[in-house]
């Protein structure tokens, strides 16, 4: 059955391709936001799906160069259809599994490291039937020790990582890190409302960088009125300067 595509519209000029199997949700905005990325990087998106933080990227002083892997040719095939629509340029799509990277990689010269992984372990919880879910939501291709791998191999010395993920596997993420060099430097969680326990962490590791932890204050998606404040201008971040 073929799969119904639609353009999710980002600003008036960047679009994404999305599908059932290969869509997205807060937490690439969340993500994208906690990255930091600046005009002069260099950086490489893992697991890039639909293309969703590449094109985020792209709303305000883009990167000059983004490589977005996914081992999937259905989610690489969605992300040329977005750029194309979007016009954007800067984004290299790459089919690959980054166990094992691919032939050209930037070993050693990138300066960030994005990644929005499977947030269950291969066989915890209940799995969808369909294999391009299943990958995404299950460690099923890589695990979180593969990324930071990867990232290990990518980074620049002092290049960092930023990963999000489920709290209850934030021991899982912080010991990748550091088992790969990446010495874990900020720490946020994320709450739907201050009553609420976090739902989502995000984690920035600096490859090389001496042991220092910074917890920074947490991020609140709702208010008495809807989104958050700090939510919506991280929405709304590049709009005004695309249209």
């Amino acid at each position: 059955m073929e799969l119904e595509l639609k353009f999710e519209k980002l600003t008036d000029k960047i679009y994404v391709c999305a599908s059932s199997d290969h869509r997205f949700g807060t937490d690439a905005f969340l993500l994208a936001a906690f990255s930091g990325y600046r005009q002069k990087d260099k950086v490489c998106d893992l697991g890039t799906g639909c293309g969703i933080i590449p094109l985020i990227m792209q709303k305000s002083r883009p990167p000059q160069i983004i490589y977005a892997v996914d081992i999937q040719e259905g989610a690489i095939q969605q992300l040329h259809l977005g750029i194309e629509k979007s016009k954007a340029s800067g984004i290299v799509p790459i089919c690959a599994d980054l166990k094992e990277l691919w032939a050209e990689a930037p070993i050693g010269r990138l300066d960030l490291v994005t990644c929005n992984p499977p947030y269950k372990a291969a066989n915890a919880g209940f799995q969808s039937e369909l294999t391009a879910q299943r990958i995404a939501r299950h460690e099923i291709m890589c695990n979180i020790d593969d990324v930071c791998a990867a990232a290990e191999k990518l980074l620049k010395f002092g290049g960092r990582l930023c990963v999000c993920n489920r709290p209850e596997r934030l021991s899982d993420v912080l010991f990748a890190m550091k088992n790969h060099g990446i010495e874990p430097k900020r720490l946020r969680f994320v709450s739907k409302n201050p009553d609420e326990s976090p739902w989502l962490f995000l984690v920035e590791g600096k490859k090389g960088s001496k042991p220092f932890m910074q917890i920074e204050p947490q991020l609140y998606i709702r208010s008495e009125n809807g989104f958050s404040d700090e939510l919506q201008k991280i929405y709304d971040i590049g709009k005004e300067q695309n249209q």
